[in-house]
């Protein structure tokens, strides 16, 4: 009886172990969440499939490789980008705000930013935002173009920011930030060379200014152009009701 026993303790053991491979439910829904939960800057082939609990080669029936991994995890992460709620804000609240998330979206995420400059994000993650902006703005008086334009200018602004915003992060990470190099090659140049930059560097001012600075300059021109009183623009820096929340979706 001992022995019986002593031979079948190996399956009792192997049964209750992780079961491994291909489940029935496993579908390419999962796996985007799963490969932007895990970090698109981290995200390989071996974690999606450790985290869904399936083997690689299982993983390997739903998706390509690490690149369509990539693409399904960026195009999760895109969809999460919130479109601002139209409650009945004037067109630049809404249009900051809109700046401002999907600025904090890509700082937060740049494998993110990455896959979008390739062209890896197909349009159908695009279509609700411009619909959305479309409707906010020709209820108060734009024309269609015009919305197209404004939306596209704003958002050329925070995707041009988040860039320098990487770029100086990643230049601080590597021991290079950006203010040391300008001292570093000053130091090399003679004492009247680039005079103007040793004003910047003097005055400490990295080149990096501020997001929302930015956005309000863009959205005063615009109110200019349109013949709108673009004072009151003004007052939006310091308006805590149109601040979007910061992006931690992919970091929990």
């Amino acid at each position: 009886m001992k022995e019986s026993q002593h031979r079948r303790a190996p399956v009792t053991h192997l049964a209750d172990r992780p079961k491994v491979g291909r489940p029935a439910r496993l579908d390419r829904a999962m796996i985007a969440r799963a490969a932007a939960e895990i970090g698109l800057d981290r995200v390989t082939m071996k974690a999606v499939a450790d985290r869904l609990g399936v083997s690689v080669p299982g993983l390997y029936h739903h998706v390509q490789g690490r690149d369509d991994l990539m693409r399904l995890g960026a195009e999760y992460s895109a969809a999460q980008i919130q479109v601002p709620v139209d409650h009945g804000q004037h067109w630049t609240a809404w249009l900051l705000e809109w700046a401002r998330y999907s600025h904090d979206a890509f700082v937060a995420q740049p494998a993110l930013l990455g896959q979008f400059l390739n062209g890896s994000l197909g349009v159908e993650r695009m279509v609700a935002h411009v619909d959305a902006v479309v409707g906010v703005l020709t209820s108060q008086g734009f024309t269609v173009v015009d919305a197209i334009d404004a939306y596209e200018l704003v958002s050329e602004v925070a995707l041009g920011a988040a860039v320098g915003e990487i770029r100086a992060h990643e230049s601080a990470r590597a021991g290079r930030p950006v203010l040391a190099e300008y001292h570093r090659v000053l130091a090399s140049e003679p004492p009247d060379a680039l005079p103007n930059l040793r004003k910047v560097v003097a005055s400490s001012h990295e080149t990096k200014g501020d997001l929302t600075a930015r956005l309000l300059t863009v959205l005063i021109g615009i109110a200019v152009r349109r013949g709108e009183p673009w004072e009151p623009i003004l007052a939006l820096d310091d308006n805590e009701a149109v601040v979007a929340p910061r992006f931690e979706l992919m970091h929990p």
